[in-house]
Formats: C-alpha cells, structure tokens, sequence
C-alpha cells in the first residue's frame, strides 16, 4: 500500500471510530451546523432523525467535481458496474448484473418520486439537483418496487419564489471539449413559478484508438432541458409538474486488451475497427420523462398524488480492442461485433395519505401501480476463420405491479418510538425471446424461441425502534425484508421457454445504528452495522467456453458490515466530511455455479454439465465487491483582500481489492486496491455572484478497470482479457455567473 493509500486509511478508520453518514456540507462554522432535510421516509425530516443507513450527496458536492452520473458518486458500499452493457448498481454487495438486459435493478433508482427500473432512462440525471439520497439495505415497505438492496432517490431543483439564475461553463484540457449549462427561475403569476434548466456538452475521450480512422474515445456529447412548473393557487393545494428531454451520444469504447497469465494491465490505447454490418462502437440514448406530484391539505391531513411518464430509445454497438498482449504492437482479425437496440415505456401512478404528526401515532398509507413494455435486440456479427456469421434476437416485455403499503409510529414516549411498515405488491409479466441466425449458421449459437408468464404476489415487512439516549442523539434497531420479481432471459441464445424464466428474489435485513449531532464541538456522525441475507438471488455469468451467458437464481448469499462517517465543522469556512464501510460478501449456498477461474479442471470441468451441475460456490465472494470503501473531502474558504474568497476543496476517495470479471480470476479478473484524488481551487467574492475555477479528477492518473472477460478462441485468433478502463485524469477549468 502507497503512503496515500496509507493515509486515506488511517483518515477513513478515523471516521469508523468516530461514526456518520449522510451529512451537511459547507456549514459556516461549529456554532451553525446546518440541518439536511430529507425524504427518505415519505415525509420532510432532519436525516439524522431517519432509522436508516443513509447518505446524502448535495448539490455543492455533485458540481464542485462535475459529477455527472451515478458511476463517479462516491458513496461507500455502493458502486457502479458498467462494462459494455447497461449500467447497474450495487449496494452492500448486491446488484444484478448487466449481461442480463432485462433484469430489474436489486437497488431502485426515483427520480422526483418516480420509479426509475432502467439505466437509461434519464441520459443524464445528474443535471441541476437539490440533492440525493441514498438508502441502504432492503426499503420494500415504502419504496417497494425492486429495492432489495437498497433504493436511491434523486431530487430535481425546484422553481423558486423570487428570480434567479445561473450559468456555467466548463472546458476540459483532457478530453478538448466543454460543457455548458444554466437556469432560469422565478414566479410567472401570483400562483405559477417556472425553472427552466439546459446542459450542453461535447467533449472527447481518454482512450486512442490507433487503428486507421480510430481518434480519441469515447466521444461524449449531450443535449439536456428541463421544465419545472409549480402552481400554488391556495396554502391548501399545490402541483409540480416536470417534463425533461434528454439526448446523450457517444462514439468508441473504452475495452481494452490484456494478458490472462498476469494482473490487470489497463493502458490508454487500442486498436478496434468498425462493423460495416453494424455500424461504428458507441451508443445513442434519447429520454423524455415527465412527473407530476400533487398535494392537498385536508384538514390536518396531506393527500399526495404522484404520475409519471417515462420513454427512451436507445442503440449500443460494441467493438472490442484486437491489440494481442505483448504482440509488439501486432493485432488480430477482426472476431466480434455486437449491438442492443432497446425501446421503452412505463406509466406509473402513486397516492399517499399522510396523517399529522405530533400526536401518539402517526401513519402513512398509499397504494402504487405501474404498466411498462420494452422491447430489446441483440445482433452480433462474428468475423472468424472458418466464415462470417450474423446472427440476431428480439425480446419483447410487458409487465404490470401494484401494491399498496403503510406505515405507522406509534410514540411510546416522549423519546422511544416503535415503527411498522408493511406492503403486498403483485406483479404480472408477459416475455417472448427469438433467436435468428441472419447469416451462418454458427455453430455455438442454436436458434429458439421461448414464451413465459409471470404473475406473484409478496408482503414486505419492516419493523423499526428508536429510542433518543440524549436530546441529539438517536439509537434504532431495524427488521426488514426486500425483494424483486422474477423475469426472463432477454439475449442469450438457445433459450427455451424451459429455461426462459428465473425465480423472484428475497432479502432481509438486520440493522443496528445511532446518530448524533454535537453543536457545540461542530460535529456530526452516525454509524450503522448490518446483516443482509438474500435467498435466489438473481446472478448471470458469461461462459466463454460456450461463449453464451448463464442466467439464473443462486440460492443464498449473505453480507455483514459496518457503514460510517462524520462531518465536522472546527472553524467558520473551514469542514471536514469523511465515511467509510467494511463488507464481507458471500454465497452461502449457490449449487450448480459456473466454474471459477481458481478451480481446477477435477474441482470443476466447464465443458462437462454433470461437472458443474456438482459445483457449490457456498463461501466464495461476490464479483464487483471491495472489502473497503470509504472517501474524505476538506474544504476551506480563505478571506482575500478586495472582498474576494478563495476557496478549496480536496477529496479522496478508494476502494479495496475486488474480482470484476464473471470467473473471478485473481489475474485478468482483479482490480487491485486504489485510491483516487480530486481538488478544485476556485475564486469567487463574498456575495457568490460569480466564481472562476480549477478542477482536477484523479490527479494522480489512476487507471481503474469497471469490468473484465475473457475472449476466447475460436471467436478470436489469440484468446486475451478484456478490461473496461475507467476515466483518467482530467483537468477543467470552469466559470460561472448567478443572477
């Protein structure tokens, strides 16, 4: 380990002993630590009067270092797997992996409310927000849909009483190219008030790709616009309505080749050419979504209703490095394309009642219903020796749920209280899979068609206490239990309506906590331990003997952790956040696994089914899990002369040790432990009206891989590792105005 790596440690244990999570940013001082607000829970509260482990990124947080999407959030004990398909998220070990197009999420996304289950439905959701939330553990009582891993709530800026505005821009040295973004926001009438957000951005990539008309991948452009409008007639009732477009393209990739007979090696360069039957590598996404929450006071009650609409279409081609390693600059044949046309729709409806607080027992009840279809291609084109293939399937899915769900606090005492939550959810779906041989026929690939039906029913249940040990300090204890329904195997071929569907899968939760707020000393903390137990989770492995994915339910998995951090405020301008996690993630019982790489040919044979039909994995680790996670950031704001403020923030950020390929190899399927840094110096006067920034993102170069696999012969000429090579060192400078 690195003197850094040493010292983000040491920073981050620090952090474990003193606790915290989910914290305020940028308090003025140890006598003004400011409250954060939440709504984890349905209602508007104080985050650290909030029963659950959670973490709550700011708005500040997310531009001071141009956080665009989920995958460079830095929250600990969760992560961002993208490698070549859709992207997914996992919490405290769990997630369901992306060869699978159609799996719903283990952990939701909302964004304003609104149930998000595909990655690509908003092209880019980072882009003018109020905050986000992340819930970790199973929330299946309040959030319900899909959450038995936890949920993440993303709230949207919203229009303001008086007029104000903003602009900004960015350029990258790195990636040549800018992005520009601003709003406008203020009342129209008495009763309406508008904001109006854009975003505009095209930059370069990180990776050369040396082969004849290759450049600098991939590409990132964007076009984003949202309007949010607010009608206030009367104290009584309110509406907030948001219609969002998104457009977001991008040309390359970043797979890169490696060894298989030694570690990960990512490097900045490849060598791919295009697909003359496919087109060139890249995807293009095009999202529009619209939400509409409405509330109205009866009485001493609020009726909350909450509609949305969500539409994308989106096509992703794959192209993968031919470079051979250690080939002294040599390449291979071109060996295989691929592409996932997808198209999708949902509807959805959600009505709360919420009683009054104050009293004895307070509840909330509501009922949830939601219709979607989605249609999904898989084309691959194999340029092998022995001919030329193209082959193609089509899966096609409509599925509907409703549920209806309360909760209840019932006040034993002025400083003990007794939650209890409770939903029934039912979910119907109808799957169709063909699969197509367009040019061939490829011998690995048998064509098939498969029908399926779904139709289940399930009670999540959550019991909480809470018991305030001193006037700012909160102990609870947590029961609860998750789940996410079953589905089909969108694109692998040779499916049949035997093997088309998979089992729903169940978690439960045990969760112990406290948080406490010293404003006297500016500090801030909360910690959490927890045990997680899943039963038929959801799993696909890639094959690559029979290059084909395996897609099924293992039987138990379970996690056990510790999740904290701590924000403190020593001095006016001065704070200090930190958290951090420790997991330790396995299968408990999982029959009938795919071989590991580590496994010898007698332990378990992949070409013979009885062989792995025979094989447990009970003990073995999750892919795409650290041990350790954790992060610290220190910001300063230093007086200057003229009214002016120079301001500074550093951050770090890192992640132990973690398989990231499917057959867990310790070679080519290892990320290594790292740490990165991130720093921005910006000069702005007391009264904030405008700011010019530096900006720097993984200072010290770190290449990272999201994912790896192995290519096999006979679909290349020279079997290598594949790795997804994540983002390298940028530098941006940044301007901006309000007004």
């Amino acid at each position: 380990m690195g003197r850094i790596q040493r010292l983000f440690a040491a920073t981050a244990v620090a952090a474990l002993a003193t606790g915290g999570a989910g914290l305020p940013a940028y308090a003025a001082g140890a006598d003004q630590v400011a409250e954060v607000i939440v709504t984890a829970q349905k209602r508007s509260e104080n985050v650290q009067n909030v029963p659950i482990s959670i973490e709550v990124v700011s708005a500040q947080k997310i531009e001071a270092f141009h956080t665009g999407d989920l995958r460079a959030l830095s929250v600990p004990n969760m992560n961002v797997q993208s490698s070549g398909g859709n992207d997914v998220i996992y919490m405290r070990g769990f997630g369901s992996p992306s060869q699978n197009y159609a799996f719903d999420q283990s952990v939701s996304l909302y964004v304003d409310g609104v149930y998000a289950g595909r990655s690509r439905q908003f092209s880019a959701p980072f882009f003018d927000l109020q905050r986000i939330e992340v819930l970790r553990g199973p929330q299946g009582a309040l959030f319900g849909k899909n959450t038995a891993a936890g949920a993440i709530s993303i709230v949207t800026a919203q229009p303001t009483s008086d007029f104000e505005g903003a602009a900004t821009g960015i350029y990258s040295f790195d990636r040549k190219g800018y992005e520009l973004s601003g709003y406008v926001s203020g009342p129209l009438t008495s009763t309406l008030s508008a904001r109006l957000a854009v975003k505009v951005r095209d930059q370069d990539g990180y990776i050369d790709n040396l082969a004849p008309g290759g450049g600098e991948e991939p590409t990132d452009k964007a076009q984003l616009a949202r309007l949010t409008l607010k009608y206030a007639p009367t104290d009584s009732f309110d509406y907030l309505a948001k219609i969002e477009y998104g457009h977001a393209e991008s040309l390359g990739s970043v797979s890169v080749s490696g060894p298989l007979n030694g570690t990960q090696q990512p490097k900045l360069t490849r060598y791919a050419v295009e697909s003359g039957r496919l087109g060139p590598a890249g995807f293009e996404t095009t999202s529009w979504n619209f939400a509409g929450t409405g509330n109205l006071q009866l009485g001493e009650f609020t009726l909350t209703a909450i509609s949305g609409y969500s539409f994308f279409k989106a096509s992703h081609v794959n192209n993968f490095d031919q470079t051979i390693p250690g080939g002294g600059g040599a390449v291979a044949p071109p060996s295989v394309f691929n592409s996932f046309p997808e198209h999708f729709q949902q509807w959805s409806q959600e009505v709360r009642l919420q009683s009054p607080t104050g009293g004895k027992f307070d509840y909330i009840v509501g009922a949830y219903y939601d219709n979607s279809q989605y249609n999904a291609q898989s084309y691959t084109n194999y340029i092998l020796a022995f001919g030329n293939f193209f082959l193609g399937s089509q899966f096609k899915q409509q599925a509907e749920s409703y549920s209806i769900f309360g909760q209840g606090t019932y006040h034993l005492s002025d400083r003990f209280r007794a939650l209890g939550s409770l939903r029934y959810s039912r979910t119907n779906k109808r799957g169709f899979y063909q699969g197509v041989q367009l040019q061939g026929p490829f011998p690995f690939r048998p064509n098939s068609v498969a029908r399926g039906d779904i139709d289940e029913g399930r009670l999540d249940p959550s019991v909480t206490l809470q018991y305030d040990v001193a006037p700012r300090t909160m102990v609870y204890a947590v029961y609860g239990q998750g789940s996410k329904s079953g589905g089909f195997v969108s694109n692998t071929a040779g499916t049949t309506s035997a093997t088309f569907t998979y089992q729903p899968e169940h978690s439960e939760n045990f969760e112990l906590g406290v948080k406490s707020t010293l404003p006297d000393s500016g500090l801030v903390f909360s910690a959490a331990i927890y045990k997680t137990k899943f039963d038929k989770l959801q799993v696909s492995t890639y094959n690559p003997n029979t290059q084909g994915f395996v897609v099924g339910n293992a039987a138990k998995a379970s996690s056990t952790g510790i999740e904290a951090g701590a924000s403190w405020y020593p001095a006016p301008n001065f704070d200090v956040t930190a958290s951090a996690a420790y997991q330790d993630v396995k299968y408990d019982d999982y029959p009938g696994a795919s071989c590991l790489a580590s496994q010898t040919i007698s332990q378990c044979n992949p070409l013979v089914p009885a062989s792995v039909a025979a094989n447990n994995l009970a003990g073995s680790p999750l892919p795409n899990i650290s041990k350790f996670s954790g992060n610290v950031q220190v910001h300063y704001v230093a007086d200057l002369p003229g009214d002016l403020r120079l301001g500074t923030t550093v951050a770090m950020s890192g992640r132990s040790k973690f398989f990231n390929s499917d057959d867990q190899s310790p070679l080519y399927g290892q990320q290594k432990a790292y740490t990165k840094i991130d720093a921005r110096i910006e000069l702005l006067p007391s009264d904030n009206r405008w700011h010019v920034a530096l900006v720097g993102t993984n200072l010290t170069n770190e290449l990272t891989t999201a994912g790896a696999f192995r290519l096999p012969v006979p679909i290349t000429t020279v079997s290598r590792a594949l790795y997804w090579v994540e983002p390298a060192r940028n530098i941006s400078i940044e301007a901006g105005v309000k007004f």
